[in-house]
């Protein structure tokens, strides 16, 4: 899962950093399936990634258990941060992604991964 924030001001952003932080301890505690969070900024743009990852899609909806998460959901609209959101999921071994070659193989996410 991919979130993008822009937003208007640095302080606007270092909020929704220490946010993020605190966010990700309690869904590292809580919710069962995450793997990881990671943020990238640009300080210039004023503009951030949050990049989390996720043992299944399944997994994503535990975020609906976490307090802090929905409470911090309201929170960049009240700064006037503008948000957007993606899902990605595994699209297949990258020889076949790539070249369309080889047996298909499982998620490198999947506890057995064949070898």
């Amino acid at each position: 899962m991919i979130t993008r924030f822009e937003c208007p001001s640095l302080v606007a952003m270092l909020m929704i950093i220490v946010l993020h932080y605190c966010i990700k301890r309690d869904v590292r505690r809580r919710v069962p399936g995450y793997l990881g969070a990671v943020m990238t900024r640009d300080w210039r743009a004023r503009a951030m990634l949050s990049i989390t990852l996720w043992e299944s899609i399944d997994s994503v909806y535990g975020m609906g258990g976490v307090n802090r998460h929905i409470m911090a959901a309201r929170v960049p609209a009240r700064l006037g941060i503008r948000t957007r959101c993606g899902v990605f999921c595994y699209a297949g071994d990258w020889r076949r992604v790539m070249f369309d070659a080889g047996v298909p193989k499982p998620s490198p996410l999947a506890r057995d991964c064949g070898t």
